[in-house]
C-alpha cells in the first residue's frame, strides 16, 4: 500500500543553478546533497525542512545516459501558499517569469518559470 508521496524527481539541466533558484529565489531549503565521486550527484530540496513531500534534482543529461528509456520531461506541479500576494510580489521583485494572479473555481493561483524555463503553478491555501 503506498501511503504518502516522498520524492519528485526534476531532471534539470544545470544542478548548481536550480539550487540556486529554488533557495535564493523560491525560498527552499537542500535537505541533502550527495555526491558519489564520480560525477554522480543530487539535490534534496524542499519548502521547508519539515516537508513531507521533497523535490530530487538530477542532472538530466547524465540520467538520459544512465537509463534513457526514463520519462525526463519536467512534471506539472501545484505549489500551496498561505500568502499569495506576498509570494507573487516576492517573485516578481527577484526578476522571477511570473504569469497573471488569477482566480479560478478552486481558488487564486499563478505560474512561474524557474531558472530553466520549467513552468509550474502557486495556488493560495490557508
Amino acid at each position: 500500500m503506498i501511503n504518502k508521496l516522498g520524492q519528485i524527481m526534476l531532471y534539470v539541466n544545470n544542478q548548481d543553478e536550480s539550487v540556486k533558484f529554488w533557495t535564493e529565489k523560491a525560498g527552499f531549503c537542500v535537505l541533502s546533497e550527495e555526491d558519489n565521486g564520480q560525477g554522480f550527484k543530487w539535490f534534496e530540496i524542499a519548502p521547508t525542512k519539515e516537508a513531507a513531500t521533497s523535490i530530487v534534482l538530477h542532472n538530466k543529461e547524465l540520467i538520459a545516459q544512465m537509463q534513457p528509456e526514463l520519462n525526463l520531461s519536467t512534471p506539472s506541479l501545484m505549489f500551496f501558499s498561505d500568502n499569495l500576494d506576498k509570494l507573487y510580489a516576492d517573485f516578481k521583485e527577484q526578476d522571477v517569469t511570473v504569469g497573471e494572479l488569477v482566480t479560478m473555481p478552486s481558488g487564486r493561483v499563478f505560474n512561474f518559470a524557474d531558472n530553466e524555463g520549467n513552468y509550474f503553478a502557486i495556488m493560495e491555501k490557508k
